[in-house]
């Protein structure tokens, strides 16, 4: 009776499971030791390095921006000056140009 469990078991899967188990027993004593605290001490120092390039650069990008906005801003408020300032010579022309044909008749 116990032959016939033990013929019905897979035991690929149990040794798959019992690799599986030590392996990981295995992999945190690996993960867990001072050299490996070593290294993600190192990697973190490298990512916080590369977080302040990142911010330096951010701040550079904002006041380019800001930059460009204003001048923008600067450009367009000229245009519409010079819109205003034509729109108001066209219509004193043609005020002008009214006034003489009243002169005129």
């Amino acid at each position: 009776m116990i032959l016939e469990c033990l013929s019905k078991v897979a035991w690929k899967k149990v040794g798959l499971f019992a690799g599986g188990v030590l392996f990981g027993t295995a992999g945190f004593k690996i993960l867990g030791s001072k050299d490996a605290k070593k290294v993600y001490t190192e990697c973190t120092a490298a990512v916080l390095r590369c977080k302040d390039t990142v911010l330096e650069k951010k701040d550079i990008l904002v006041e380019n921006c800001t930059d460009i906005y204003e001048d923008a801003k600067d450009i367009n408020q000229k245009r519409d000056a010079e819109r205003r300032a034509k729109e108001f010579a066209e219509a004193e022309a043609l005020v002008k140009s009214k006034e003489e044909e009243t002169v005129k008749e």
